[in-house]
């Protein structure tokens, strides 16, 4: 097994991710199975728990696994998918050693941070590398070099370069900041230095500098940084601003990165296939019309926090063949002031996940205004069940018609807490999560968007569900389930068969999305946009 270990200096929010993702594409490009693992040095067990505005998006994996976005990036860049094991964090590795000590695996010994902890993480690290068959494991080492939480797993690391067979076989790059100073436009490289310097005090040398910054760096200093930081010329790397994600594997690879870690790697891997990729980065960067979506969330002003979404439309996009813009909204703004004002103009409206009845009013008043005004919506989880509560109190008349997470009290819950979340106290990892089949009913919009496949699998996360109380009633007026589990006790599709585009999912499509085959409901309401667009110039 091989291993290349990214590290980030300066600060953090560098591109450590998109690095790692954008090095595991060019080497699946040279016929190699790649894997990843991210490390968080938070003391949190996964990302489940936290508010979008500390970490971004919670990212939910097949097996229900709640990670960082970062995994989103590998799945989408590698076109795999991964488990909650290709995410470790401090909580997981701690817990894990103190119930070990607890059980008396230790019994006679002092557990210290080295080795059992340092141990711990390598295991994790072997243990997921080897059970993916891979050729070489990317591990990206979340936070900053010279953070106090992340010294265990440098170490581990170090420790790890000796025991996988030392160079060669462990690579080490390192993401680091050129900033631009001062208005003649000067390049810095000592934030680069001191970054390097720390790193190397640590006891880890590294093999490629990522240098992050505007633009691509000057010969001088790219020679520079190679002196003072002791790494060939070579594998100075330059990754300017892009004006995409997906273009960065070719600007690395345009340097010769992909060349120079297969020699370090001693592995003879010439032919190159990105046919796919780049017939899809030209796509997305050449398109031939435009259209524009509406996301009225709650986490609006980190826009991290609906990453797998921007991705999604990204990926749909590039298959539709229009530039998608996104217009972003916060539902407490559509509480207050009036739809037609916010949403004028708009081609299609998003309404995402979230929890907290924070904006929930606004959100609902969104959908309303979409399904009166015949613009196309698209409502994941939270937007699913708030499509229905719209529906329930504007058609149906039931003016109380509410959630129960939201008002305990409503004559009309139509949506209520699922049975087996009844009693249950802790709040991490407990939801209805990953992976489940859907069936899909016939003749129905949801089925055509999936190419007539009658089962599908998505991704969940939810407490929450469609009250089977009042189904039938809803059904009756007009309002479709048809995507159901495969018991057919949970509603997981609705749809409107007389709207342009009406259809709200309780699973969440964007985990799914890939560069070369967009999340399917996405797509749609891209599509239904594109001609939403085309009627509104007709008419003008």
């Amino acid at each position: 097994m091989k291993y290349i270990i990214v590290t980030g200096g300066v600060l953090s929010g560098l591109g450590k991710g998109i690095t790692a993702s954008s090095i595991g594409r060019l080497l699946k490009g040279r016929g190699l199975k790649v894997t990843a693992v991210k490390i968080d040095p938070y003391l949190n067990c996964d990302a489940g728990t936290m508010n979008p505005y500390q970490h971004g998006e919670v990212y939910v994996l097949n097996d229900g696994g709640e990670a960082d976005l970062d995994l989103g990036n590998y799945e989408r860049f590698l076109d795999v998918e991964l488990s909650s094991d290709h995410n470790i964090t401090t909580g997981k590795v701690y817990r894990t050693v103190i119930e070990r000590e607890r059980h008396g695996d230790y019994l006679g010994k002092t557990v210290q941070i080295i080795p059992h902890i340092t141990n711990e993480i390598k295991e994790r690290i072997v243990r997921v590398s080897e059970a993916s068959g891979a050729d070489i494991t990317l591990v990206e080492l979340g936070g900053t070099v010279g953070d106090i939480e992340s010294m265990p797993f440098l170490e581990a690391a170090r420790q790890l370069f000796r025991e996988a067979g030392g160079e060669g076989n462990c690579i080490f790059v390192h993401t680091t900041l050129v900033p631009i100073m001062g208005s003649v436009g000067e390049q810095k490289t000592k934030p680069t230095q001191h970054s390097v310097k720390e790193l190397r005090a640590i006891g880890i040398i590294p093999d490629v500098i990522v240098a992050r910054g505007e633009k691509m760096l000057d010969y001088d200093i790219k020679r520079k940084i190679s002196l003072f930081c002791d790494v060939p010329l070579e594998a100075v790397v330059s990754a300017p601003d892009a004006n995409s994600i997906y273009q960065v594997p070719e600007i690395l690879d345009a340097q010769g990165l992909t060349d120079y870690l297969l020699r370090r790697m001693k592995l003879d891997c010439p032919k190159r296939d990105m046919k796919k990729w780049d017939s899809f980065v030209h796509s997305l960067m050449n398109p031939s019309g435009e259209v524009e979506i509406a996301i009225v969330g709650k986490y609006t002003e980190l826009k991290d926090s609906y990453m797998s979404h921007i991705e999604a439309f990204h990926h749909a996009a590039a298959e539709a063949g229009v530039k998608v813009s996104l217009r972003w909204l916060e539902g407490e703004d559509l509480e207050s002031k009036k739809p037609s004002t916010l949403l004028r103009g708009v081609d299609g409206i998003l309404i995402p996940g979230g929890f907290g009845d924070r904006g929930v009013e606004g959100k609902i008043n969104a959908i309303r205004y979409a399904r009166e005004k015949h613009i196309p919506l698209l409502g994941v989880c939270l937007g699913f069940q708030l499509a229905v509560v719209e529906y329930c109190r504007n058609v149906l008349g039931w003016k109380d018609a509410n959630s129960s997470e939201f008002n305990s009290k409503t004559k009309y819950p139509v949506i209520d807490i699922l049975p087996e979340q009844k009693g249950v106290k802790d709040m991490g990892a407990t939801m209805r999560l990953g992976a489940h089949d859907i069936e899909l009913k016939q003749n129905s919009i949801a089925r055509t968007l999936y190419s007539g496949k009658a089962t599908i699998s998505e991704r969940h996360r939810h407490r929450y569900e469609v009250n089977p109380k009042f189904i039938m009633e809803i059904e009756k007026s007009g309002l479709k389930f048809t995507g159901r589990s495969k018991d057919g006790v949970r509603m997981e599709v609705a749809e409107m068969a007389e709207h342009p585009f009406f259809v709200a999912t309780q699973f969440h499509p964007e985990f799914k999305s890939r560069p070369e085959k967009a999340s399917r409901t996405h797509l749609g309401l891209v599509m239904a946009a594109k001609r939403y667009r085309s009627r509104i110039k007709a008419r003008k």
